[in-house]
């Protein structure tokens, strides 16, 4: 099967740049409404006139204007939708050398009739959308996204990966800036993959996915931007979505969700609420070997399984309104909650052996964890439009508090080679985090002439965390605290930014040059005890990040585009705590204040084929690189001999470079296959532990999805995704993949859905690698709850009126929110 996707990729690839040579097409038109007002928001479909299939499509602006540009030469006809509004079809027409450019004849839309007035009509969009500058996912084009978290959706994107703890990586990099509708997800690492998974796919429109961000956004996020755009309705009146989902591993779970919209006059309100439960298991299984660092002779193993249960609810809330001040000025506020109860119930049993395989000693460690974490956050807005030319300026202000308390029990037992106790320890755990974020960010947008637009702004943002883990020991049938795990950390960090950004189209060539300058200071304090004295450090430093994006377009079938910028990647708050943090008997983590950012340059150049077929070359140099480092416990500074301890750690550099193809072919009219695969090289050079480091290796991956569309509202999906065996810091990951069908029914004159659908329908999705440091090989193997089966109904209900433009994205917290990483296993 590798074989076959490699040769599949150079074949895709050889193609995409062998294909030069069209003309520049035009094709304009007006839609009006019954009234004779123009008509906006129309969704307008490109259609081959030979076989009615979808070329592209875009809306009516506010004078029911719109214009398709680089059309290939040919016979098309046009197709007018809205809600609320019957279809209607132009007449054909040929765009050719002699005629390229065409102005249609307005067309006027009628209301529905009465009967179909409740009926929302949705435009079905592909699964994958390439476009010049980023890839989009329409979440609901894909029937095996029904009853999926986030987290599942984003596991089976084009060029994303989600690692055994829930890390994401894009094109073979990790830290990503995570955005939702453009503000920020609040978590990483471990906490940032419990959100993804309490919220439901049905949730969400689409997922962006920006490799090489401008100087608008924030320089953090090395590997770039994934924007998770929630659903919205764009619709006057009363509208909403109702789904209900119920899904079947080796443990139940459902996601249910209800959006809510009204409009009327100069409000606008919305309301979105969810309830999940997510019941799972995650099985860990480790083999560990110690050599002497002498003689490199085998000295001890160490065996560990473990099986943890999990039960997590979640309950969730956004409300907000927008008041038209006037056609130019819109004022917002929205407001965000979450709730989520877990509870984990874990048995780990470990065998330490000597060089022959013999027990030594066996120990049962059985957990109990019950964690309670809770974020609100408000955002306000404004928005104000000068005049029709673009002239633009909008404000965010942003308040966010997080709060999470983790209660914990690990009994500890320890038995000789025979199975009779020897000893019992007891370890009882309390972490509350508290974190509060302020951010507030202004933007300008200015036309020029020959239409060259400037873009400025500023941000500031403010982030004050305190994390307190403390510990007490069962002596005696009292509860003494225990000063070597127990701890008390405070954060503090300002940063400011500020940007300019200039773009303008001479002829066939797009530029766009923008550069931003950020300044962090930021400032840690290590609370002492009786047995340790207080620490304290603090940092200031500023950097620039250029940007410059090239495109040509050479004709109406081919785009070539050049993207160069430089990023940055902030440790995240809890990486900073110079602590040791217990995670169970013979593993820990360790805080590091003395973690550098990373600073990378990422280069792109694309070249896009009759907008289906694209081909995408890029390179990045990382400097002060850090990642999860392993070392063995050393008994000098407070660490158990043969404990694991887990670290961030600027190792070096890494260098990247990639090719990635990805392609939608239409099979048959009602099959349509999408093809993503990309090939990463990554090489890491540095030192670790006082030991060289110069690793590199290669990784494939391949995502196909096939789409059916029958008859009577019946569709299909069968898809997968395949990844090599790859390298991710120390650690060695074997090849793993995945497939996934599922069929879906139009139902009640389709106002409702039916969906089922089998995810990781033959158990694949199993990550085995193996982890060598120091004087310790280990290998490991992860098992979760990824086989399920899904059954879903949607239903859509309202009476939406005719036209109204799109909220505007809001949220100006992005980076900020982005770093917070909760809880010690992090």
């Amino acid at each position: 099967m590798k074989k076959t996707l490699f040769l599949l990729t150079v074949a895709l690839s050889t193609l995409s740049f062998v294909s030069m040579g069209q003309s520049n097409t035009s094709v304009k038109g007006n839609v009006t409404d019954k009234q004779q007002k123009p008509a906006e928001a129309v969704t307008i479909t490109v259609l081959q006139a030979k076989d009615s299939s979808a070329v592209k499509l875009q809306s009516t602006d506010k004078s029911g204007n719109f214009e398709f540009l680089d059309l290939s030469f040919g016979r098309y006809l046009l197709l007018y939708s809205a809600v609320g509004h019957e279809k209607a079809y132009s007449a054909e027409f040929e765009l050719s050398a002699a005629n390229a450019a065409i102005q249609l004849p307005s067309v006027q839309l009628n209301p529905a009739s009465s009967e179909m007035q409740g009926v929302t009509v949705v435009h079905r969009k592909p699964f994958i959308e390439q476009k010049i500058d980023k890839i989009i996912v329409n979440v609901d084009a894909a029937v095996t996204n029904v009853g999926a978290t986030a987290l599942e959706v984003l596991e089976k994107s084009p060029g994303v990966m989600v690692d055994k703890d829930g890390n994401i990586s894009l094109k073979g990099k990790q830290s990503v800036m995570v955005m939702m509708d453009g503000r920020p997800t609040y978590l990483t690492g471990e906490q940032l993959a419990n959100l993804l998974k309490s919220m439901p796919a049905s949730s969400i429109d689409q997922i962006e996915l920006v490799t090489n961000p401008s100087a608008k956004y924030d320089a953090a996020g090395n590997s770039g931007i994934i924007n998770i755009k929630t659903k919205k309705n764009k619709q006057k009146g009363f509208n909403g979505t109702l789904t209900l989902n119920y899904g079947q591993g080796a443990y139940w779970k459902t996601n249910n969700s209800l959006n809510l919209n009204y409009r009327t006059g100069k409000f606008n309100f919305f309301a979105n609420g969810g309830y999940s439960i997510w019941n799972s298991f995650q099985e860990l299984n480790i083999n560990r070997k110690f050599s002497d660092a002498s003689s490199k002779e085998l000295t001890a193993i160490f065996e560990q399984t473990s099986f943890m249960k999990n039960e997590n609810k979640n309950y969730n809330m956004k409300i907000g309104a927008d008041y038209f001040l006037s056609k130019k000025t819109t004022l917002g506020i929205v407001l965000n909650g979450n709730f989520s109860p877990e509870k984990q119930a874990g048995l780990n049993t470990s065998y330490m052996m000597n060089a022959a395989a013999q027990n030594d000693s066996i120990i049962t460690a059985t957990s109990s964890n019950r964690d309670l974490w809770k974020n609100k956050s408000i955002n306000v807005n404004m928005r104000h439009q000068f005049d029709s030319t673009g002239r633009e300026l909008t404000a965010d202000l942003d308040y966010v508090t997080y709060g999470s308390n983790s209660e914990q029990l690990f009994v500890n037992t320890i038995y000789d080679p025979n199975w009779s106790p020897k000893t019992v320890e007891n370890l009882r755990g309390r972490l509350p985090i508290d974190i509060d974020i302020y951010s507030a960010k202004i933007d300008y947008s200015q036309p020029l002439k020959k239409g060259a637009k400037m873009e400025a702004g500023l941000k500031t943002s403010y982030v004050n965390t305190n994390n307190v883990a403390g510990y007490t020991n069962l002596v005696n049938g009292g509860w003494v605290p225990d000063y070597d795990k127990s701890n008390n950390f405070d954060y503090k960090e300002n940063i400011i930014a500020g940007y300019l950004n200039y773009n303008r189209q001479i002829k066939k060539f797009g530029i766009q040059a923008g550069l931003r300058y950020e300044h962090t200071s930021y400032e840690g304090y290590q609370f002492g005890n009786p047995q340790r004295a207080d620490s304290s450090f603090r940092r200031n430093y500023g950097s620039l990040f250029p940007t410059l994006f090239v495109s040509y377009a050479a004709n109406d079938k081919n785009q070539l585009a050049m993207s160069y910028g430089r990023r940055i990647d902030r440790p995240a708050y809890q990486d900073l705590n110079p602590f040791l943090f217990f995670l169970d008997k013979y593993t820990y983590g360790r805080g590091n204040p003395y973690l550098q950012p990373q600073f990378t340059q990422n280069i792109e150049f694309t070249h896009t084929y009759n907008s289906f077929l694209t081909t995408t070359l890029n390179y990045s140099y990382t400097k002060d690189f850090f990642s999860e480092t392993f070392s063995q416990g050393n008994p000098q500074f407070n660490e158990p001999e043969y404990a694991t301890i887990v670290r961030q750690g600027n190792i070096g550099s890494r260098q990247n470079a990639g090719i990635s193809v990805s392609a939608q072919i239409p099979v048959q009219k009602w099959w349509t296959a999408i093809v993503y695969t990309n090939y990463n090289y990554n090489q890491f050079k540095g030192e670790l532990n006082n030991e060289t480091i110069d690793v590199s290796a290669g990784t494939f991956m391949a995502n196909i999805n096939n789409q059916f569309k029958f008859k009577k509202g019946w569709s299909a999906e069968l898809s997968g995704w395949y990844r090599s065996k790859g390298v991710e810091g120390q650690i060695l990951i074997d090849p793993l993949g995945a497939a996934a069908a599922g069929i879906s029914k139009q139902v009640l004159k389709s106002k409702g859905t039916l969906k089922l659908n089998v995810r990781d329908m033959f158990y694949t999705q199993k990550v085995k690698g193996t982890i060598n440091f120091q004087t310790t090989n280990a290998s490991f193997m992860n098992l979760r709850d990824t086989r399920v089966v899904n059954l879903s109904f949607v239903y859509r209900f309202g009476k939406p009126i005719k036209g109204t433009q799109p909220r505007r994205k809001i949220g100006g917290a992005n980076d900020e929110l982005n770093r917070v990483k909760m809880g010690g296993s992090n």
